[in-house]
């Protein structure tokens, strides 16, 4: 009789081996109130990894962290009318503490921006203060009514960036960076994922923003994922909380602002992207654990092997763990560290001990030789650079060959039932969306011919990419 799959396979059911991989490789775990996740170490170390990357080029591109309150007066976003329709249905609000009820409502912050202006109308006063330019790491709750761990939660991790300019051109082109040189860059050379730059349709945009730049994903199912978004709020946010600087003379203007975030859905997207029937698959450059040198046997010499291993790899920039924790079986430890997707196992046993190698397994390319242990601190590095480069090639050629051109809404939703259809915006417009949307399938982002982001005014010659979506 043959032995039951760890795993649920993709072909067979995705949704359920996607959660099967969560429960397995130890990735998470529903919380205690329906839409809420616990993140397990393993996969909160990912988040790490990400947060890691993500902070360091946020700071290159100038802005600075900070952090506000969860609790949000409920008046603050009744003051954009157009945010607050936007997120009414997904709003928690705290209407009793200490015992009485409250004098104001509270809400537990959805996003950031009416805080955050309340604090940059104080903050402004003139051009010498721009632009401003914040971010913080926090937590965010929207009350979710089709959860899904990672993807959709009632309360997820993120960042969120806030800045204020003196101008339009200064605002558009920092959202616009932050878009290509910080989200783009990281999703690209770190994640391994070859997502697609746009904008956003008015429909699609952000609620409160004059444009919205995105990041879309083609997960190995076909259904597109949103990884992360950069807005262009104009002056609606600046007028409601009256933001503005004074100018050299008397006079005083509107700034003109930004918002754009990424969250735990990318760690979602790491799953769906890469992952395969055999567990995780991690990018090396992402990877808390790049290697991992397992002890086959808990003979002293076979331990003392690992180790001296794991130290010199760890001396080549590697980060490595050494698995010697011989008292639990080789082959349950080996299928672990599969599930979890680490890129490469170092197996020594006595007899690669007496011949002076260990079994080199790469997770990410498959196989397995024999390799002299004197030159695993050479390889190494190269190898989780192969394994990197890979994954980002199958990212693009999936979604290359799953994308097609297509004329009309009855073959948009045909291409959309196994990938992505790419139709002139001209042609569709908002009534073809509007019937899309009918049928389960949304226009992801609006590109230019070209492939390059078009500008929020710009409706010349453009393609819409549809797809059904998470």
């Amino acid at each position: 009789m043959a032995k039951a799959p760890v795993l649920t396979p993709q072909a067979e059911d995705f949704p359920r081996w996607y959660q099967d991989l969560i429960n397995k490789a130890e990735l998470a775990d529903n919380g205690p109130v329906r839409g809420t996740m616990v993140i397990r170490p393993y996969g909160y170390g990912l988040w790490e990894r990400m947060q890691q990357e993500m902070d360091a080029r946020i700071k290159q591109a100038g802005a600075q962290n900070a952090y506000f309150p969860m609790f949000i007066p409920q008046s603050y976003l009744t003051k954009e009318a157009e945010h607050v329709e936007g997120f009414a249905p997904e709003l928690a609000v705290v209407t009793h503490g200490g015992g009485k009820e409250l004098e104001e409502p509270v809400v537990v912050r959805p996003t950031s921006e009416t805080i955050i202006n309340e604090y940059f109308s104080k903050w402004v006063q003139s051009h010498r203060d721009l632009p401003l330019l914040i971010n913080q790491w926090a937590n965010v709750v929207r009350w979710e009514l089709r959860p899904r761990v990672f993807l959709r939660t009632t309360e997820f991790l993120w960042q969120e960036g806030h800045t204020a300019h003196a101008t339009y051109e200064d605002a558009r082109a920092y959202a616009s960076r932050i878009h290509t040189d910080v989200y783009g860059d990281f999703m690209t050379n770190v994640l391994g994922i070859d997502v697609v730059l746009g904008r956003k349709t008015a429909k699609e945009r952000f609620a409160g923003a004059i444009n919205t730049l995105t990041l879309e994903g083609m997960m190995r199912d076909g259904k597109a994922l949103q990884m992360g978004t950069s807005h262009e709020l104009g002056q609606n946010f600046a007028k409601a909380f009256n933001t503005t600087y004074q100018l050299q003379g008397a006079e005083r203007e509107y700034v003109w602002q930004t918002s754009w975030g990424v969250s735990t859905r990318m760690v979602g997207g790491l799953i769906m992207s890469h992952g395969d029937d055999n567990g995780l698959r991690v990018p090396p450059r992402l990877a808390a654990v790049q290697v991992v040198v397992l002890a086959i046997k808990g003979e002293d010499a076979v331990l003392a092997k690992v180790r001296e291993i794991g130290a010199q790899l760890e001396a080549v920039g590697v980060r490595v763990v050494v698995d010697d924790r011989t008292d639990t079986p080789f082959g349950r430890r080996a299928v672990d560290w599969e599930l979890k997707g680490v890129p490469l196992r170092i197996e020594v046993g006595p007899r690669d001990l007496e011949a002076g190698t260990a079994m080199l397994v790469r997770r990410i390319a498959g196989g397995k030789a024999p390799v002299q242990v004197d030159s695993l601190a050479a390889i190494v590095p190269g190898i989780l650079e192969e394994d990197q480069e890979q994954l980002l090639r199958e990212s693009r050629e999936r979604r290359e060959s799953r994308t097609v051109d297509v004329k009309t809404i009855d073959e948009a939703v045909e291409a959309a039932a196994t990938g992505w259809g790419r139709i002139s915006w001209a042609e569709l417009g908002p009534e073809g969306e509007a019937k899309l949307a009918e049928q389960g399938v949304s226009v992801r982002c609006i590109v230019a011919a070209d492939g390059s982001v078009p500008a929020a005014d710009d409706q010349e010659g453009n393609v819409a990419l549809v797809a059904r979506a998470y």
